[in-house]
């Protein structure tokens, strides 16, 4: 009975380093406390108005929203706000974002409307610090060079905003340069992971990168959490959830979580 004791102990020690999130202040929790966030912006699901378009946070800052938007690189450096690693979807053009140089990308149109991929910097401009940002970096082949990239746009920013990443390198780099950052950790249920290895999707699902990045929230999505993921939210991590949408129980999400990410209704702004 002892030893099994000592075992249990040395188990809930173990699960206490690995999983266990890092601290945040009160201000940072103010910042994304009961707000609701459009999901890369407030598109429309017929597409007239596309994701990730600056019309969509134009919309989103208009309704009091937080926003939620995807930064990754051109093939020439640029910093810009698109989700897809491919063009293919949005775009109809076939081909990764940074094989094209911003130039190249600007010339094409989001959802076939006469609206284009913008530069982070200009939805800096739209937003104009009137609402909290959650910026999710892109994983990549030059994740440093978008770190440091996003970094410098963002120092230059007057206005509230945190990040996020499904990747713990990025969040971990987050950690190591600008901790007094609000940082997360992005994640679903393992089984989602499709296309990637089996283990790698059971470490990412279940957060088993926690102890490289120390992630200060958690942005978890549609699937079961996993007991690692709720003992990291016992241990005090944010609980952010993603995508909320008219067919789940809202009220429910609202509940359960510190921030909603949410597309194609419309809520309150707030909710705490």
């Amino acid at each position: 009975m002892q030893l099994f004791f000592v075992i249990a102990a040395c188990g809930l020690l173990l699960a206490w380093f690995i999983l266990r999130p890092g601290r945040f202040s009160d201000g940072q929790r103010r910042m994304v406390s009961g707000v609701n966030h459009a999901h890369r912006g407030l598109h429309t699901k017929d597409k007239t108005v596309p994701e990730n378009s600056l019309p969509a946070f134009r919309a989103a800052v208009g309704h009091g929203y937080g926003v939620e938007l995807d930064i990754q690189l051109s093939k020439d450096g640029q910093v810009v706000v698109f989700h897809d690693d491919t063009l293919d979807r949005v775009c109809g053009v076939h081909g990764r974002v940074d094989a094209f140089t911003f130039d190249e990308l600007r010339a094409m149109r989001l959802c076939g409307t006469e609206e284009t991929i913008p530069l982070l910097t200009e939805v800096f401009d739209v937003i104009g610090g009137k609402t909290p940002m959650i910026i999710e970096l892109k994983t990549g082949p030059r994740n440093d060079e978008l770190c440091e990239k996003g970094l410098a746009l963002m120092r230059a920013y007057n206005g509230p905003y945190c990040v996020e990443s499904f990747d713990p390198r990025i969040v971990r780099w987050f950690r190591k340069n600008a901790p007094d950052i609000l940082r997360g950790q992005l994640a679903d249920e393992p089984r989602s992971y499709e296309g990637q290895p089996k283990l790698l999707g059971l470490a990412m699902g279940c957060l088993l990168m926690n102890f490289l990045a120390r992630p200060q929230f958690i942005a978890y999505g549609p699937g079961k959490k996993p007991w690692t993921v709720r003992f990291a939210e016992a241990m005090g991590a944010l609980r952010v959830c993603w995508t909320v949408r008219p067919s789940d129980d809202i009220a429910a999400k609202q509940a359960e979580n510190d921030a909603v990410i949410f597309e194609f209704y419309e809520p309150e702004p707030k909710y705490l």
